[in-house]
């Protein structure tokens, strides 16, 4: 296992993260579909309001009882694309967002500014994707050899030849947390920060995905000629995503596209429900050519001052327009055509692939850069063949798995 694991805390990674804004289960959907669009992180962890004339200071943990999960473009889409939702637009976006989200209290967890980030690590390892971390008017960092922590408490009467004075921790990690004040780390964070002590993980990041293990060979899929609303069945947890796939003649699958939560994170939404409800998974991430056939199409509604995002950038006054390629917003540009069948262009919807030699390294910088939870793997020798998939989860897996360094042991009673 890396040093820098147990060198650094959690309050390591707060410096710069704003102060956590709630999301209330009672929002509708589209509120939930603005705060999506103007989240860092493709999807918004939902809170049950305070109980009102409440005036008990609220600490971590009862903050943490009102969690009820995280929200993602594609639980909306998923739920746009009903039948009794696509009839009646205005009910469905006017909807709790109770009652769209499912419920799951695992997926954050509270922690103390001074939990040890391995700690952090095998947390997130186990499903979490959230840390709740009191926010601190000064963290000075853990910069020391080795940080005396377990679970986030300080260990007393330790011996006298560490840099550490008996029953008190040291004065450079010491923290002032403000009461009732909060900030969130995701799994992103934790990313951007071990991208940063690449040296310190040598010589892992150069390492392949497939020598590392960080390779999952269980990923959901779907064919391309099945309905695209059968993804919306499956709805994967982690990655929230599912890969659409073209049988090869030797029995192998070749992916073609995905149908996923960042795929769809600044989508026009009531354009990808009716498309996810209506086309084949092919057609939901290839494009349906605005020709003569498409005219029969229902109209779907736009915003025409967020160039057809309605909803993924802010409302304004919509008007009716014949479903395209377009309008779910993939194309990258509009001098595109499309010929016979499904032809492979590269737009939005083009799926994040790596080799399967490729470096951690490489794979990491390419989730960060395109803002993606995960990358589909293929190949070395045809990269269109697909083999799995790597996501947050397993990163944090693969970099943890090395062997602990020997230290020097520290006498606790």
């Amino acid at each position: 296992m890396a040093s820098v694991f147990l060198y650094h805390v959690v309050g390591d990674l707060t410096v710069g993260k704003p102060e956590l804004v709630e999301f209330a289960e009672t929002e509708t959907v589209e509120a939930a579909i603005r705060a999506i669009g103007e989240s860092m992180e493709g999807g918004i962890p939902v809170w049950r309001k305070k109980s009102k004339g409440s005036l008990i200071m609220e600490n971590a943990e009862m903050r943490q009882h009102r969690f009820v999960g995280i929200l993602n473009s594609l639980d909306i889409v998923a739920f746009l694309a009903r039948n009794e939702s696509l009839e009646d637009q205005d009910k469905a976006l006017n909807t709790p967002v109770s009652d769209v989200i499912v419920p799951n209290h695992s997926l954050l967890k509270e922690v103390d500014p001074a939990t040890r980030l391995i700690d952090a690590l095998e947390m997130m390892k186990q499903g979490v994707r959230r840390l709740l971390v009191p926010k601190s008017v000064v963290w000075k960092g853990m910069s020391k050899r080795f940080s005396i922590l377990y679970n986030g408490k300080w260990l007393k009467n330790l011996d006298t030849s560490t840099s550490f004075t008996t029953n008190r921790p040291s004065a450079s990690s010491t923290t002032t947390t403000i009461h009732g004040k909060f900030c969130c780390l995701s799994r992103e964070d934790v990313i951007r920060f071990l991208i940063g002590c690449l040296g310190a993980l040598a010589p892992l990041p150069l390492s392949s995905i497939f020598s590392l293990g960080a390779v999952n060979p269980n990923y959901y899929s779907i064919e391309a000629s099945s309905p695209a609303i059968e993804a919306s069945q499956k709805l994967p947890q982690d990655p929230s995503a599912v890969a659409v796939v073209e049988p090869a003649s030797d029995g192998r699958y070749k992916i073609i596209g995905e149908i996923s939560a960042c795929k769809l994170w600044k989508c026009n939404y009531l354009a990808a429900a009716w498309a996810l409800a209506n086309l084949s998974a092919g057609q939901f991430v290839m494009g349906v050519e605005d020709n003569d056939n498409s005219r029969s199409l229902p109209d779907v509604m736009v915003n025409p001052g967020v160039g057809d995002n309605y909803l993924a950038n802010g409302g304004g006054q919509m008007r009716p327009k014949k479903f395209s390629s377009w309008s779910i917003g993939f194309v990258s540009s509009p001098n595109l055509s499309f010929g016979v069948g499904r032809s492979m262009y590269r737009g939005r919807s083009a799926p994040l692939t790596c080799k399967i030699t490729s470096s951690l390294a490489a794979l990491m910088a390419q989730m960060l850069s395109h803002r993606a939870t995960h990358v589909w793997v293929t190949e070395a020798e045809n990269e269109d063949v697909l083999v799995g998939v790597v996501g947050y989860a397993d990163i944090l897996a693969a970099v943890t798995r090395l062997p602990a360094p020997n230290f020097p042991e520290t006498t606790v009673s």
